[in-house]
């Protein structure tokens, strides 16, 4: 579906891309080689940055790209406010009113997302954006041993109109080849499979269905349709905070801690699995886990009084598998989360005095582990 880029900077200077993540999708990798591949292989003018804090996993991360033709000089360096491309790179993302600031009726969306979500996800978009697409990333991640960034990155290719697989492929090579060869042939057939399955969420008269279908072969949609007004904004469109907007003191009223957050979208697939008969309450498994998710409480282990393992906080657990690695004998194991939709031992932490409802949504996602789907000697639906 080609789409004529002398039309689209007819209508604007710029053309904005921005992308919605989570430290340990790639996204900051991602965007510069959307930019790179404009310079490269498109022959326009590009600039980007990505905007991130302490670089951990599950920390926000947004990705800002403009481009504009070759012989024109890019002199804005600030966010991009309304973009003409939305990424986001997992749909818990959604969630987060903020990521939908600045979209109006000419802004496509690409959102990563598990296969049979688009009905709910459907029923959660705003009203006033353009055209919105689907990919299972993860999906598509684990079957091809690589990344999820690679697999935005194909769909983007795909739904831009203007940048053909092979330039999408080739700045995959420039940037990876080098530095992970290993590890590039995966990452292809991934970037690959993203363009080809990005899929169009369709709506009816009769409302929205929740179904998909095949990309509009004339893309008459956002950077097809470079004349369309950018109106009906958002309601989130204005910043909570700014220079002049900001508390006095200079307060930052969202700190830098996950302690509040809901981190079970960073899990890529796995969980640990508790067999609290085997536990020898150790407490080896606190003592590695990053995320507060080991609760302990006083108690008696053969007869003796003791600070005994009560269950585990998995709105904390973000998936590293620390604690299976660690626990001595074998009273964690590693287990697949479509499994074990009810979890075992599920105890959120009372010390935060918090219910579900008051953490934070948007919470972090870790990249995918190539043996995802290996079937190993199983106990109790886990893996050891």
């Amino acid at each position: 579906m080609g789409v004529n880029m002398d039309q689209i900077f007819e209508q604007q200077d710029y053309y904005g891309i921005r992308l919605e993540s989570i430290g340990g999708l790639g996204a900051n990798l991602c965007g510069k080689m959307v930019g790179e591949l404009a310079v490269r292989y498109l022959n326009l003018n590009s600039a980007g940055f990505s905007s991130y804090g302490s670089e951990k996993t599950g920390t926000p991360v947004k990705g800002y790209i403009r481009f504009c033709p070759p012989d024109q000089e890019i002199r804005v360096h600030s966010p991009v406010v309304n973009p003409d491309l939305l990424v986001i790179f997992h749909q818990a993302l959604m969630r987060d009113q903020s990521v939908w600031k600045g979209c109006s009726d000419k802004t496509n969306v690409i959102i990563a997302m598990d296969q049979g979500q688009e009905e709910g996800v459907m029923q959660n978009l705003p009203n006033n954006i353009g055209c919105c697409y689907a990919v299972n990333a993860r999906q598509i991640a684990m079957e091809t041993k690589s990344r999820i960034n690679v697999v935005m990155l194909g769909a983007m290719a795909k739904v831009m109109g203007f940048v053909e697989l092979e330039s999408a492929r080739q700045i995959c090579r420039d940037n990876l080849g080098r530095k992970y060869p290993s590890a590039l042939e995966g990452n292809l057939k991934g970037l690959e499979q993203g363009y080809e399955q990005v899929q169009q969420l369709s709506e009816t008269a009769s409302g929205i269905t929740g179904k998909v279908r095949d990309i509009c072969s004339d893309n008459k949609c956002g950077a097809g349709n470079p004349g369309s007004e950018n109106k009906n904004t958002v309601s989130v469109n204005d910043q909570e905070w700014g220079y002049a907007t900001a508390p006095i003191g200079g307060v930052n009223p969202r700190f830098g801690s996950t302690v509040t957050a809901d981190l079970s979208p960073s899990r890529q697939g796995y969980i640990p699995i508790f067999l609290k008969e085997r536990c020898i309450n150790c407490g080896l498994c606190d003592s590695t886990c990053p995320d507060m998710v080991f609760q302990f409480a006083k108690g008696t282990f053969k007869d003796r009084e003791m600070m005994v393992n009560q269950g585990l906080d998995y709105y904390h657990c973000k998936g590293c598998m620390r604690c299976v690695d660690v626990c001595p004998v074998n009273a964690l194991v590693r287990g697949t989360e479509a499994e074990n939709l009810d979890k075992k031992y599920f105890l959120p932490n009372q010390d935060m005095l918090r219910t579900p409802d008051h953490y934070v949504k948007a919470g972090p996602d870790g990249y995918i582990t190539s043996e995802s789907y290996l079937t190993e000697k199983r106990i109790e639906g886990g893996e050891v």
